[in-house]
């Protein structure tokens, strides 16, 4: 599975310890990390959480990620911005609790998480353990198990209805404010990650057009 960690402004000085915590739980698992930014508070290229949102949605729908690990200084607006986007389906994780439980009944191909609120000591073990009841567990298969059916069901339903109400994320990408897209784009390892990865060619050819223009 190839995940993308995106890190917004407001918590980058921490992107070390969420990275850290992410690559040392997935990678003995067989993952791949792609660290899209941000990587330090100084870094140029900044990112908003409605640009995490945004970017999330270029990286689901291109498929140059399975799946997306985000957050800001509550969870809440990376998780908004995320769930914004056609074909992305983002939780809140705050806790062990919360990841196993969104793994098992939503099974979605996103989370937010809090880096500011609750953010205390040994945060980087509460993480840890987040990302292990969500990537060391088969997704999917329901809690309560007698309960598995409906919630495939359900989810079904949730991914038609998101399909209705969204725009094809190529759309989105031409219609949405072209500065806030290149901002969202700019960080220095995205072309590196993201060319590589991407299978949409349509998604790619207009993402080279406007790093071009």
């Amino acid at each position: 599975m190839k995940i993308a960690l995106i890190i917004e402004n407001s918590q980058a000085a921490k992107s070390d310890i969420v990275h850290d915590a992410l690559t040392s739980v997935v990678e003995p698992l067989g993952h791949q990390v792609f660290h899209y930014g941000m990587y330090t508070p100084e870094d140029k290229a900044s990112l908003t959480y409605p640009m995490n949102g945004l970017l999330a949605g270029i990286l689901i729908n291109s498929k140059a990620a399975d799946f997306i690990v985000t957050g800001c200084g509550t969870g809440m607006g990376s998780m908004l911005a995320c769930n914004a986007m056609p074909g992305v389906f983002c939780g809140l994780v705050v806790d062990q609790t919360d990841a196993f439980l969104f793994g098992q009944i939503n099974d979605g191909n996103a989370l937010a998480m809090p880096y500011a609120k609750g953010f205390g000591w040994a945060a980087e073990l509460n993480l840890q353990d987040c990302y292990r009841k969500l990537f060391e567990v088969e997704r999917g298969v329901g809690y309560p198990k007698e309960r598995a059916a409906v919630m495939a069901k359900n989810r079904g339903i949730l991914k038609d209805l998101k399909a209705a109400s969204c725009n094809d994320m190529l759309d989105v990408l031409k219609e949405v404010d072209q500065d806030l897209l290149k901002a969202a784009i700019a960080g220095e390892r995205f072309e590196e990650y993201f060319f590589s990865n991407a299978q949409d060619e349509a998604i790619a050819d207009y993402l080279r057009s406007v790093l071009r223009s």
